[in-house]
Order: C-alpha cells, then structure tokens, then sequence
C-alpha cells in the first residue's frame, strides 16, 4: 500500500495497513532536520509523511522576509522576534483598525488568479500525485484574517456591533480562499483545507451564535462550491482549541477532516468516539509537553496510544498537533516517524 492508497483507505473509514502519517515544522525546526539528513527536500516527505502539502494565501505571510518587519501582500505589518528556543512572527500593523469603512470599500485582497502563487501546488501534483495524498491549504481563511486586518478587539466588537461592516468584510475576504480552492481542485489537489482558530483551549473563542451568524454560511457555500466543482473532493477544516461545539454543524455543511485534535483541548480518543463515525481526525499528538519535553519512550508511548485509540477502523491521520517546534530534539521527531510506521 502506498502513500496515496493509505490516506484514501483511511479517509473512507477502512482500515489501512497503518495510520497515514503527516507533520510540518517551524522554519527553525526544519533547518535543523535538514542538517540531520543531509540534502532531503521536502524534509516531511524524506522522514515519511503521507500526504504533501502546498500552501496559498494568508499562511503565506508568516516568515515571509527576513527583514526586521515586513509588509505582506495582504497590507499587514509583521516583526520578526527571536526569543530562548527560536523565532516567530508576529503581526504589529492592522490595515483596517480604524477604519470607519472608507477604506474597507478601496481594500483588495490579493488576486486569487495571479498564478504564480500556484506553482508549488502544480509542482507537487506533478512530482506526487500518483504516490502521495495532495492538500491544498488557504488556511487563516475568514475569522482570522478579517481580525488580522482590523485587529482582535475591534473585529470582536464588530461582529456584535457593526454587522454591516463585518459581512461586508467577510464577503470580500471570502472571495480568496474561495477562487484559490476552485484553482487548486483544477491543478489536481486532493484536499482542500481551510481553518479558523475559533477556540481557546477551554472553549469557543466566540459565541456558537456568532459562528452560525457570520462564519457558517460562508464555509457551507464554499464547501458546495468545491463540491461542485469537484465531487468527491476532500474537505479539511482546522481549528485549535476546543471546538467541540460546532463540529456537528460543520459534519452537516460537508465537513471530512478535522484538524488538529488539540489534546490539551480536546482527547483525541473521546473525540473518535464521538465523530469517528462521520469524520476522520487528523492530529492529535502533543506538541506542547510530549514532542518538546517528553523522552523518546514517551513519544512511543503515546503514539501507539493514538493508533489504538483513533486507528481503529481507519478514520485517522496520524500528526502532531501543530508544527513541531524548535525545542524538539531530532530524536524524538524520528521516534514519531518511527513508530508511526509500525505496523
């Protein structure tokens, strides 16, 4: 069973030979696995993964310059910050923060037909797609761009107080993540994956009314918009934190994926229970204790916990929960990858 043949087994709810097998890194983490194995591009594929993954859109902003800041084609401002373990980037110019809708009504989005932001996508269907399982993500799809914009506080108070402002918002930033899925499903991606972290670890982050208000129909007609475009195309959704509370309405839009099964939100295993009948789970490995501070005997242990507990009768797409970050060790990086293998 290849790579391919692995992920769909498991994505109908069949039982594969074992688990597929995903994870990505922080730019910090991957140069150092780069240096452990030597001239291995890309790093994910060269360790195991199943499925490869291209990227457009507002992911693309992170780490988009070394510079000390930056502006990204979407009008924010971002800092590069290094810090004891590594870097990251952080956002410190909100383009619509005070805006009283003068500049919402000349603000464009990035061209979703520009097509060399397609190139990655198109490479890795030529180079994979008959081994391995093809995503195309344009995650950060609404919510978090339209607070990235306008700032967390302001867009918060938005959509309570300003609700003209933010459908019209949303209807405009909709526009990308809608016409780059439909690209994507035409260069031959298997999976589109969109996302919001609309959750805290304890909870929603807003209000399940606020979500059906202003998010849900808009992630249901761009679900049925792929769909139509392509039948059986495979739809991904990520979110971190707990949010449990949608997850049904997301199954009854069209939902297949959820991602990432954050464990110190949500138990991977209860959420199985749970869903595992109408979704397949995608994560679930702790990067926030395990993978970083754990030894290698816990990340074993774990692993085989997870492919116990949410492999049964397919369903399940092994991976940490997040990036793996720059304090892991290369050790327990390979520990994953090598244990995740087992049959």
């Amino acid at each position: 069973m290849n790579s391919r043949e692995r992920v769909f087994t498991a994505l109908a709810h069949q039982t594969p030979d074992r688990p597929p097998i995903s994870a990505t890194f922080t730019p910090e983490a991957e140069r150092k696995l780069r240096a452990h194995l030597g001239d291995a591009d890309p790093v994910g594929v060269a360790l195991g993964n199943d499925l490869v993954k291209s990227v457009v859109g507002m992911e693309c902003s992170y780490h988009a310059s070394n510079d000390p800041t930056y502006v990204c084609k979407w009008g924010l401002t971002w800092q590069n910050v290094n810090n004891d373990t590594g870097e990251y980037t952080e956002i410190i110019g909100h383009p619509l923060q005070d805006d009283d809708g003068e500049r919402l009504d000349r603000y464009r989005i990035p061209d979703p037909q520009e097509e060399s932001q397609y190139d990655n996508v198109r490479n890795a269907v030529a180079k994979y797609g008959k081994s391995h399982f093809i995503i195309g993500s344009c995650q950060c799809s609404l919510f978090e761009t339209a607070w990235y914009l306008r700032g967390m506080e302001t867009f918060l108070c938005d959509m309570i107080a300003e609700e003209d402002y933010t459908n019209a918002l949303l209807d405009k930033i909709m526009q990308f993540p809608l016409q780059a899925g439909l690209r994507m499903i035409d260069i031959g991606v298997d999976m589109i994956w969109l996302g919001d972290d609309v959750a805290t670890q304890q909870t929603m982050m807003i209000s399940p009314k606020a979500w059906r208000k202003y998010l849900k129909p808009r992630y249901a007609q761009m679900f049925e918009a792929f769909r139509k475009r392509k039948k059986n195309i495979v739809l991904a959704y990520h979110s971190c934190g707990n949010c449990e509370a949608i997850l049904d309405e997301m199954i009854e839009i069209g939902l297949d994926v959820l991602n990432p099964i954050q464990p110190l939100a949500m138990e991977p295993t209860m959420i199985k229970q749970r869903y595992g009948d109408r979704l397949t789970l995608f994560g679930g490995l702790d990067v926030q204790h395990i993978m970083p501070f754990g030894t290698a005997d816990d990340v074993v242990a774990e692993v085989r916990r997870l492919k116990r507990g949410c492999g049964d009768n397919g369903g399940y797409i092994l991976s940490p929960a997040h990036h793996i970050q720059s304090d892991t060790s290369i050790e327990n990086i390979l520990t994953f990858y090598q244990t995740g293998k087992e049959a």
